[in-house]
């Protein structure tokens, strides 16, 4: 008999939830933040309005500490 796994959640109802316990790749954070592309993504890396990211091998990866971090200090309390 097959071990059984945890239900797929998406990367934003996760976030909300806890942390991951894992790194959060390009595409996890395309689909939390619906955008567009991942070059929307590149592009906030490369002028530095998104959230940093971290390079492990040739792979970028975002700790999920520092993305709610990120999202904190750009959530607009005033309006909420």
């Amino acid at each position: 008999m097959a071990p059984k796994r945890a239900p797929e959640t998406d990367p934003q109802t996760t976030l909300r939830a806890g942390l991951p316990d894992r790194y959060l790749t390009p595409e996890d954070l395309i689909e939390m933040f619906s955008l567009p592309s991942v070059e929307t993504l590149y592009t906030w890396r490369k002028t530095g309005v998104g959230p940093p990211a971290i390079r492990i091998g040739k792979y970028l990866r975002y700790d999920p500490a520092t993305v709610r971090t990120w999202v904190e200090s750009n959530t607009d309390t005033a309006a909420a």
